[in-house]
């Protein structure tokens, strides 16, 4: 058997469908010309599936991809549509004449009933090959099937509704064990609940549908030919397995609300819409005798969860006596009736036919249309052949229908992922609102559209809605994208315009205060706004033009304090006399360059709070580029005027530590002029060390020899170390003070002893005060009796001098015993040393024969060689070897004199006589003995151990290795 899904594109069909819309919009930039709003392709495909039924097919079901055909009299087919290879065929079994009637798919697919002619029941579960008989349910013919989409499962069916031509509606359950299935009767119960009648009597239930809303409440649909019946009730919690016996309870005395229409096709259906799997419908289409009543399901309502309710009214070529619709079905915007040659699709929203489909006459007659709700496939089948239709973007004109009802919120809605249309819409919406004399709406739709800008500007300036021009203009700014620089630097200079237009008019009516304000804080807004801070920071010009031509200091103030322009802002409360203000404008942007430039103004006007707001500063101010300022404003020689500028150079130099001499200076200056006590106070504090000293000191000393601060310019001379100046200047302040300077000179006997002449000569000649002049001689150790006498005068008694005199004797007394006292120890300490240098002479050592030399560990005893006393013993030349290049540059260079000296003075070897004491003959005038080169040599080589000796440390950081010979070291160890 071929495979029954193959599908193929029907080329024979026919179709007809409302052509799709087109629009053309004229946009300055970036628009849409000439735009295809959608491809001409149809909402419903239909492809006709590719198979051929041994037989006629009787019906055809679909739920969750799980088709069942009957086919014949006895045949099933059963085809997952995942698995579309694999059809199973099952056989009734019936022998009699038996025909299927109904079938009836559950929403999972898993659980088949087939209604027989012959009023019985067949049931047939998706996992077995084998039909049961309903035996509680033979004798009723059954019409419709409530199924429980809440409690079923695949093996359960859970309490269901049974609707009978009889117009009886049943509660039945079905269940099957997974060990033996069929080991029991599938029918759990089957009993009545109630019986659904017309004006005539009872009539069949053509359909049944079960949902729950809110709060554990049950709505049950039921319909017959003419009426639609809704019954409403709560099951008890926890006894939803029991059924739905007690809804039907409530209305066991009175007919429950329905809805009724005059005329009738013989039967009725009615077709849900749910958008997703799991989920409530959302509406619902019912097609009886005069059309089709469709709404949606509102399930919060308490009686009926109808709502929206219309009617479409069968048109004039659909005549119920000849072509009468056989079914219906519904999708999210459309349902779709099926006729006997024809499929027409309405749309939900406009009651328009927008596709209607026909089919050729060798199909056959069309015999039911049913949807798969869980893929939202429709199928349609005839005698011979099956087709089914593919819903593509169903929603895609959908926003056109609502634009045209006025309803732009959901236009919108549905068309937001396409630009082109959305830009139709807001059109519409926009001159809807024109019209409509709701001018801000519709300014507010016009700045999103792509309409020409002037045009829509022009048409709320004719139409004298000032306003609304500014919320368009100001929507449109922020719509516009950052490289648009031109567009937003002319939308903001215009807006700019147009508030300070607006602000002005409004100024003026003490009516409008309320509107003035808000309008304020709008354009307060508009200047602030981060998005416009660029484009009006590179314009502020022109922005600052147009606040002066309209004279609003206040909002210019505003402008230049978010533009950061302080300059402007502080110079402006300057202008007004508003010094306080302007200070704390600087004080709270702490701006450096703006408190050199407008401190020379502040200071004149509130010196405390300027000084005050310096000092809040601390180091982020350079005081030098502030005396300018203190200059000027101290220059009428004030006190107070004075005081606050010593106080901020104090702050300076005591609390910032500041060291430039500028700074210093000038508070000298001012201490000098106004405060002697802290001039001296300072000098003294900053020290006597001329290089930690900050300020000038020739400038100083200067400046307190003009105001005449004698103390402070011997403090000044004292660290200058003119020692004799600051003794002339202090003599003639106070004597103490000279006495103080003339012993600063320590390491100067002279000099001392000059000060101290001075001080003495001035205690004598100008003071005549001898016992002062005494007093002075017992101060300093230097002065005698002798130094001072010649300042007295010729008349003075020697009674005056005689305790001098004799304090002087005593002094050259013990001086003279001390000199004694030192001789002797002198002579003493020379006979010691004679002593030890003759017990050196005669001092020796004893050397082995085996001994050797500690330099070259050969024999000692076969070459000269010395000892010294710390026990090293060397070969001299070994010694010489060692020692020698550790000399100093003029030690080696006498050494090598000395050797040639030796060498010159020596004997011929081939005399036999040698005359007594030879070494010690003079060889000549003005020359050295050999004996005395001898011992030069020994001075210098043997002067001391050179394993034991300063030698070894000072050669500490020399190298083991010579560094000029690292190399051939290193190479030699390879």
């Amino acid at each position: 058997m071929a495979s029954i899904l193959d599908e193929y594109e029907d080329s024979l069909h026919r179709s007809v469908s409302v052509p799709q819309s087109r629009a053309t919009v004229g946009i300055p930039h970036s628009g849409y010309v000439n735009a295809r709003l959608e491809k001409e392709t149809p909402i419903f495909n239909k492809q006709r599936i590719d198979f051929s039924p041994p037989e006629k097919i009787n019906s055809l079901v679909v739920s969750s991809n799980q088709l069942c055909m009957s086919l014949g009299k006895d045949t099933l087919l059963r085809i997952d549509l995942g698995k579309p290879d694999e059809p199973n065929q099952v056989e009734l079994g019936r022998k009699d004449e038996a025909k299927v009637y109904k079938m009836f798919l559950d929403h999972t697919g898993s659980h088949l009933l087939i209604a027989l002619n012959t009023s019985e029941c067949l049931y047939l579960n998706r996992s077995v090959q084998k039909v049961r008989v309903l035996s509680r349910w033979k004798g009723h013919l059954i019409e419709s099937v409530g199924w429980n989409k809440f409690l079923g499962s695949e093996t359960n069916t859970g309490p269901i509704l049974v609707g009978t031509s009889q117009g009886q509606i049943y509660e039945a359950e079905i269940s099957v064990s997974e060990g033996s299935l069929f080991s029991t009767n599938p029918d759990q119960y089957f009993r009545q609940v109630y019986t659904l009648e017309e004006e005539s009597g009872p009539a069949p239930v053509c359909c049944l549908e079960i949902e729950r809303g809110l709060e554990g409440k049950f709505f049950i649909i039921a319909t017959t030919r003419k009426r639609l019946f809704q019954f409403v009730g709560k099951v008890p919690e926890g006894t939803e397995q029991q059924g739905f016996s007690s809804i039907f309870a409530v209305h066991a005395d009175h007919l429950p609300s329905f809805r009724e229409f005059p005329a009738n096709l013989g039967f009725s259906e009615i077709a849900f819409y749910t958008p997703k799997l799991r989920s409530n419908p959302r509406s619902f289409a019912w097609m009886m005798g005069n059309g089709v009543l469709y709404g949606t399901l509102d399930y919060s309502r308490p009686d009926s969860i109808l709502s929206d309710e219309r009617v479409w009214v069968y048109p004039p070529d659909i005549d119920i006596t000849v072509n009468k619709p056989i079914s219906i079905v519904l999708t999210q915007f459309h349902f779709l009736l099926l006729l006997p040659d024809r499929v027409k699709a309405v749309c939900t929203l406009n009651g328009q036919v927008v596709f209607q489909d026909l089919f050729l006459e060798k199909f056959g007659l069309l015999t039911r249309m049913i949807k798969d709700p869980t893929v939202q496939q429709i199928w349609i089948h005839t005698e011979k052949v099956v087709f089914r239709y593919h819903v593509q973007r169903e929603s895609r004109d959908v926003w056109k229908m609502y634009m045209n009802m006025n309803k732009f919120d959901l236009a919108k809605e549905y068309c937001k992922d396409r630009p082109e249309c959305l830009d139709i819409v807001l059109a519409k919406e926009a001159e809807h609102c024109f019209q409509n004399k709701r001018y801000l709406d519709s300014a507010k739709c016009y700045a999103l559209t792509q309409n020409y800008f002037e045009e829509i500007a022009l048409k709320f300036i004719e139409a004298k809605q000032e306003e609304a021009l500014m919320e368009f203009l100001i929507k449109k700014l922020s719509n516009l994208k950052p490289s648009e620089k031109t567009q937003t630097t002319l939308l903001t200079t215009w807006l700019t315009e147009l508030y300070l237009n607006w602000l002005g008019i409004l100024q003026g009516d003490p009516s409008q205060r309320n509107l003035y304000l808000d309008t304020r804080e709008k354009f307060r807004t508009f200047l602030s706004s981060p998005k416009n801070k660029d484009c009006l920071f590179n314009n502020r010009a022109s922005i600052y033009e147009l606040l002066a031509s309209h004279g609003d200091t206040e909002h210019m103030v505003y402008f230049a304090v978010i533009m950061q322009d302080y300059e402007r802002v502080v110079a402006h409360h300057c202008q007004h006399d508003e010094y306080d203000e302007a200070l704390n404008v600087l004080s709270r942007h702490r701006d450096e360059k703006l408190f050199y430039k407008f401190s020379p103004v502040l200071i004149q006007h509130i010196p405390k709070k300027v000084v005050d707001a310096w000092i809040s500063m601390g180091s982020r101010l350079d005081a030098r580029n502030l005396i300018p300022a203190l200059v000027n404003y101290s220059q009428s020689a004030s006190t107070q005027q004075i005081n606050e500028a010593i106080r901020y150079m104090e702050f300076c130099v005591y609390q910032l530590e500041e060291t430039q001499q500028a700074i210093h200076n000038y508070l000298l200056s001012l201490y000098a002029l106004c405060r002697p006590d802290s001039l001296l106070s300072y000098l003294e504090q900053a020290g006597t060390n001329p290089n930690r000293i900050h300020y000038d000191l020739k400038y100083a000393l200067r400046l307190c020899a003009e105001h005449g601060h004698h103390r402070a310019c011997v403090h000044i001379y004292k660290v200058m170390e003119l020692y004799e100046e600051a003794v002339d200047l202090a003599l003639q302040v106070d004597v103490d003070l000279a006495k103080s300077c003339a012993d600063l000179p320590e390491d100067d006997e002279e000099l001392r002893k000059k000060l101290w002449l001075k001080i003495a000569r001035h205690v004598v000649q100008e003071e005549k005060d001898v016992k002062k002049a005494m007093a002075c001689l017992s101060s300093c150790a230097l002065l005698k009796i002798e130094d001072v006498l010649p300042f007295f005068p010729d008349f003075v008694t020697i009674d005056h001098f005689k305790e001098a005199i004799c304090n002087s004797l005593e002094d050259y007394n013990k001086h003279i015993e001390e000199l004694k006292r030192e001789m002797e120890e002198a002579t003493q300490s020379a006979k010691r040393i004679r002593e030890d240098i003759q017990e050196m002479r005669n001092k020796y050592g004893s050397v082995e024969p085996q001994e050797k030399c500690a330099a070259c560990d050969f024999p000692l005893l076969n070459r000269p060689f010395y000892l010294f006393l710390c026990g090293h013993m060397f070969h001299y030349d070994c010694l010489l070897q060692a020692v020698f290049p550790n000399l100093p540059a003029y030690k080696q260079a006498k050494l090598e004199d000395l050797q040639k000296k030796l060498a010159a003075t020596s004997q011929p070897s081939k005399s036999h006589h040698r005359p007594k004491d030879a070494d010690t003959i003079s060889l000549g005038k003005g020359q050295q003995s050999r004996e005395q080169i001898k011992a030069d040599i020994d001075d210098i080589v043997a002067a001391e151990c050179v394993y034991c000796g300063e030698l070894m440390i000072r050669s500490i950081d020399k190298p083991f290795i010579d560094p000029q010979k690292y190399e051939e070291e290193m190479q030699s160890w390879l």
